[in-house]
């Protein structure tokens, strides 16, 4: 019991944290200048990543990540009550349907017993930054605010998905490698990949408000890490059949709760009296 009250402990904190780092970059997003706006968000990430390591000893990393997501439930408030607003009902649906969907699918992701070989870490590093740049690329010739928000969001989610599977074959590592040129290699590539996800999460911001970018990285993530699980470690879906289908009809709820949240989320700058700023808020009851 312990274990999975220090599991469930450090989880939420972490994702309070990640949660006040994402209103942050939101609020820094449209800002040119300055040490701040990558400092304090750079802080805030790295102490939500530190607690989240911390948890993983006290459970399965799948459960850990599910509850990571709660990030997405903490933001919402925090944004309102920063621009003293509320959140509307249907943003709250769409949220917790994007989280439960999330966790369903995480938890029926069953560990496998395979470890990621150094020739598989530097395929998968070198497809994953193939991915992010064509994805960044994309985003610089696409005009609509919300579509280059959700590009760049995509592109950091696979940036830190991809970081945190090269992070726990470096844990894994026997201690007679560490620090061995190949380990120092994945170690830098992991940093790398980590800055690159802070500097495209931070930008996805832009004008494109809270809600969708956030779900986006949310569900990338972690999504990100499964299909790598099952694709290089031996992971596979619990309860066979039933947990496959399962699997599928998670996949769709959570897809439906991101655009849900993209259909919803404003920008930054918007009116009071279209939307509360940063996150869906409630509407007036006369519209």
């Amino acid at each position: 019991m312990s274990d999975l009250i220090g599991l469930i402990v450090l989880s939420v904190l972490s994702s309070i944290a990640y949660a006040v780092a994402a209103v942050v970059q939101e609020r820094y997003a449209e800002v040119r200048r300055g040490v701040r706006r990558w400092a304090v968000p750079l802080l805030l990430n790295g102490a939500g990543a530190g607690l989240h390591v911390a948890a993983l000893p006290f459970g399965a990393v799948g459960v850990v990540q599910a509850l990571g997501a709660l990030t997405l439930v903490f933001a919402l408030p925090i944004a309102a009550a920063r621009r003293r607003g509320r959140v509307a009902r249907a943003a709250w649906g769409q949220a917790w349907l994007t989280v439960a969907a999330l966790a369903g699918l995480l938890i029926l992701t069953a560990p496998g017993t395979g470890a990621l070989s150094a020739s598989a870490a530097l395929w998968l590093a070198g497809g994953v930054v193939a991915v992010i740049g064509t994805l960044a690329l994309t985003a610089r010739h696409v005009g609509a605010p919300l579509a280059r928000s959700l590009l760049l969001s995509a592109a950091a989610g696979i940036a830190f998905g991809a970081a945190s599977v090269l992070t726990k074959a470096l844990l894994a590592d026997a201690p007679d490698r560490v620090l061995t040129g190949r380990w120092l290699l994945t170690g830098g590539i992991v940093a790398g990949l980590s800055l690159a996800g802070q500097i495209l999460s931070q930008r996805s911001y832009r004008g494109a408000g809270l809600a969708a970018p956030l779900a986006m990285v949310s569900v990338v993530n972690p999504v990100l890490a499964c299909a790598i699980g099952w694709w290089l470690l031996g992971d596979g879906v619990r309860f066979g059949a039933a947990g496959a289908v399962l699997a599928v009809v998670f996949a769709f709820a959570t897809v439906r709760g991101v655009v849900g949240l993209a259909a919803q989320s404003h920008p930054a700058g918007a009116s009071a009296a279209a939307a509360t700023p940063a996150c869906p808020a409630e509407a007036s009851r006369t519209s």
